[in-house]
């Protein structure tokens, strides 16, 4: 037998507990992963949430939990080449994340996701790259920041937020980030200049830059947009990933480039950017792991080890 998060029914976290499960096996093209640790995002119970969200992800009952995870190859199917058994690996299985075993595709089907870890690369930090970091990247590709930009950044705090942050200051912009006055001090520890979100957003940010912004991605609704364009951004260089705002390009992590988490993960490893875990929970506390996500005020990733 294997262990699993898993929900008999869509909704609440309440749904939400360890269960008993067959353990899979790793079939043709397949490599089974057993995970370590697995890194919760906001997609994670927002699929999850009614019979309609899941849908629009393929999620059918009873269904798993969690995307992110890092591991070991303990498994190969026939015809895999590219891994073999004792290979560290991390990656993204949606919605099945957090269990002892999880099979995956690797000719991309099902939306695995899988990768190599490079060493020095520690697997609770690898688990919480897939999603916020593909997902920082492409909406930062959308205006590619540099030099001279001034990048205002809603919902910096938040999971996407802090690689978002640190790869347009890598890029030579400066950044403004929104987050409540707890966060200032975690936001500047990462290279932002922090800004009270909620009303009037437009007008603080005018007096931290009087020279004006260059550049926005708003990681959490639509203030941010709505604060840019009235500071005179225009709509081709405004991102948004959970919101659509006619004009704006919405984006997911599905749209970065190839070879985007790799750079990441390397970057990471160099000391370049920092991964802020904000909570480590076992994976009997599963639970308490999703509400505490859920909350969106942690300064940082949430963890949970296998």
């Amino acid at each position: 037998m294997s262990k699993a998060a898993m929900m008999e029914a869509f909704g609440g976290i309440e749904n939400l507990e360890l269960r008993d499960i067959d353990e899979p096996h790793a079939g043709a093209g397949q490599i089974r992963v057993r995970v370590t640790a697995a890194g919760l995002n906001p997609m994670d119970w927002i699929m999850t949430a009614n019979d309609q969200v899941a849908a629009r992800f393929g999620l059918t009952l009873p269904v798993g939990f969690g995307t992110d995870f890092a591991g070991v190859v303990d498994e190969i199917g026939e015809g895999v080449t590219a891994f073999k058994t004792g290979d560290r690996v991390f990656g993204a299985a949606v919605s099945r994340s957090v269990a002892d075993h999880i099979v995956l595709n690797l000719n991309g089907s099902n939306n695995d996701d899988v990768h190599h870890t490079p060493d020095g690369l520690a697997d609770n930090v690898a688990a919480t790259l897939d999603i916020a970091a593909r997902t920082a990247a492409v909406a930062l590709d959308v205006f590619k920041p540099g030099a001279g930009d001034t990048v205002l950044i809603g919902g910096a705090a938040g999971g996407v937020g802090i690689f978002a942050v640190q790869l347009a200051r890598l890029a030579g912009a400066r950044v403004i980030g929104t987050g409540s006055e707890s966060s200032f001090d975690f936001l500047r520890s990462l290279g932002a200049e922090p800004v009270t979100y909620g009303e009037g957003l437009a007008e603080r940010v005018r007096a931290l830059a009087p020279g004006g912004i260059t550049a926005a991605t708003d990681l959490y609704g639509t203030e941010t947009v709505a604060a840019a364009r009235k500071l005179g951004v225009p709509d081709s260089r405004i991102s948004v990933i959970a919101a659509q705002v006619p004009g704006v390009r919405g984006v997911t992590g599905a749209n970065a480039a190839p070879g985007t988490l790799e750079r990441v993960a390397e970057l990471v490893v160099a000391g370049k950017i920092i991964v802020p875990i904000a909570a480590t929970y076992p994976v009997e506390q599963i639970q308490e792991a999703a509400r505490f996500q859920a909350t969106r005020h942690a300064h940082g990733k949430v963890v949970v080890t296998l």
